[in-house]
């Protein structure tokens, strides 16, 4: 990690109406960076209520599609809910399997399989589930782009039903009910749903009709825990689906998920946003990852006690396994970058690269270089890749340039997967260098903290931390405040960590003095110098003893420097 671009954000107008709604400066600033212009606007956002849910009969084809799972209901048609192996995924499809199942419905749930199936709808499956006797398919998280296996749907005797939050291509399925609020047309006010989310309102829209809503309450940990982890804006609608889930969890966590949190060390009553990230999300994912993800499924169903502690010890091990081969493969990954040069987008390949493992190295060469980056496991006849990417390149409209050398793509603007024929991975890596050169000419490629507001280290005190979390749950889209402070004064600092990577500080300014962590800078403890300028977040640094508020330091350079 080095140093990066500080971006100050715009301060909040001096006669704007915010500034009357009797907040201090610095939470009223923390408001207008996120978008809040009207005290009802504040409100609400700071309630994280139903207020911010919207009427599922706005999204496209919601009538249709509870009319035809009416209908299947009603004749005792067999149902499959299609899903993806990611925890977004895995969720949505436990979310519709236990939601239809107070309906009276056991839906067959179905995970494909990463490395032999890949993403997406796959006609053999459908080919399995009418040999089943299944005559409607509801997909969850994925179906956008399939308008091929639909087609063969369709001649198979299949209904399908699309839910589904990517972007849309040119084309979409001719599916019974197409469900995204991406959609051109789409007159759902909030199009920043997980695939979980988009799930959710299905079964919002079934519910409703049935009298039954109140019973979706004990589902909504599933939809927090797929909406956090797939890395959708923690905005509008999304803060109430993770208030509710998040609640929940800390409450009254289902079986499988508090065995999860016992074998990775978790309290159990205090798990935010920021956990599931790090620490829930990637054990779900490993099951995908390296196995099957129908083991991460199972985890989030099961009312076995045995079975969720066998599980949850097996995923434990299935991610320390995660954890060292993607180490390994990022070595590789990087030596491979380095030996090349840096260019505008990175590009690396090798017949080696674990399928599962390519989207996390291409997120860790992305941060530590500050470019696009694409992974690719190559074959004999194909090969499969991930891309993740930075603000100043949209890596899904780039794919879809390319469209024409690929079998499959899809994703969002930061993160996307993709196969083609290996013929076409020289004019794949060309294009895709030629488009990021184009769009990034005169970008300063260093990672960019947009920061939220200057402030003395004494106005840190009081009720800002408070007021503070008001904001939480923090994420994409929502991050965690970031502070600058200006001439500070260095009391001590040494290095911490097994091998130095990290800093331990004390700092003073005008009297006021904090403690502070600077997690993989240990790099530049020679640049630590008095006076500085520091940019950070505000924590909780919690040990056996107690808690206590800490800086976490993000950055810092001399003060006035050039």
């Amino acid at each position: 990690m080095g140093h990066s671009r500080w971006n100050i954000l715009p301060l909040v107008p001096g006669g704007h109406v915010i500034n009357a709604c009797g907040y201090s400066r610095v939470v009223t600033q923390l408001f207008y960076n996120r978008g809040l212009n009207e005290p009802s606007q504040i409100e609400a956002f700071v309630a994280a209520d139903d207020r911010l849910a919207a009427d599922p009969a706005l999204l496209p084809d919601m009538h249709a599609a509870v009319g035809r799972i009416y209908r299947a209901l009603l004749s005792g048609e067999k149902i499959a809910i299609y899903g993806d192996f990611d925890t977004d995924g895995i969720t949505a499809t436990a979310l519709l399997v236990q939601g239809l199942s107070v309906l009276n419905c056991r839906a067959i749930p179905y995970i494909p399989h990463r490395l032999t199936e890949g993403y997406g709808i796959k006609t053999a499956a459908l080919e399995a589930f009418s040999q089943q006797g299944i005559s409607l398919v509801i997909t969850v998280d994925c179906g956008i782009t399939a308008v091929a296996e639909v087609k063969q749907a369709h001649k198979l005797g299949l209904d399908i039903i699309i839910t589904d939050h990517h972007i849309p291509p040119a084309e979409t399925p001719s599916a019974l009910a197409v469900i995204n609020p991406k959609l051109p047309g789409s007159r759902y006010p909030f199009t920043g749903l997980a695939g979980v989310g988009v799930a959710l309102k299905l079964l919002q829209a079934l519910f409703q009709g049935m009298g039954k809503e109140k019973q979706l309450s004990r589902l909504m940990d599933l939809v927090a825990l797929g909406t956090v982890a797939d890395m959708t804006p923690l905005l509008g609608e999304n803060r109430y689906l993770v208030n509710q889930g998040l609640k929940l969890i800390n409450a009254s966590p289902r079986l499988g998920l508090r065995e999860m949190m016992t074998q990775s060390g978790l309290n159990t009553t205090s798990l935010d946003s920021g956990v599931i990230s790090w620490t829930i999300a990637p054990r779900l994912n490993a099951a995908g990852r390296l196995a099957h993800a129908m083991s991460s499924y199972r985890l989030l169903t099961t009312d076995s006690p045995q079975e969720a502690r066998e599980l949850a010890i097996w995923l434990e091990q299935k991610n320390v396994e995660r954890q060292n081969l993607t180490s390994k493969t990022q070595t590789k990954a990087r030596d491979y970058v380095l030996a090349r040069g840096l260019t505008p987008l990175l590009f690396v390949t090798d017949s080696d690269f674990p399928t599962g493992i390519c989207g996390l190295v291409a997120g860790r060469l992305a941060e530590e270089f500050y470019r696009p980056a694409v992974v690719i496991r190559t074959g004999e006849q194909s090969s499969g890749g991930s891309c993740r990417s930075i603000p100043e390149f949209n890596i899904i409209r780039a794919l879809t340039q390319c469209r024409n050398l690929l079998s499959h793509f899809g994703g969002h603007a930061q993160a996307s997967g993709f196969s083609l024929p290996t013929r076409n991975l020289p004019q794949l890596q060309s294009r895709l260098l030629e488009l990021a050169t184009e769009q990034l000419a005169g970008v300063d490629l260093r990672s960019r903290l947009d920061i939220d507001v200057e402030v003395k280290l004494a106005d840190l005190g009081g009720d800002t931390f408070p007021m503070m979390q008001k904001l939480a749950p923090f994420g994409q889209g929502n991050p965690a405040p970031i502070f600058l402070s200006r001439n500070v004064e260095v009391v001590d600092c040494c290095p911490m960590g097994s091998n130095g990577g990290h800093l331990r500080l004390k700092i003073n300014q005008a009297g006021t003095i904090w403690d502070g962590v600077a997690f993989d800078l240990g790099d530049y403890l020679d640049e630590v110098i008095s006076p500085m300028d520091i940019v950070y977040h505000l924590e909780v640094n919690r040990w056996r003893q107690g808690e206590r508020l800490r800086l976490n330091i993000l950055d810092f350079a001399p003060t006035n420097r050039a």
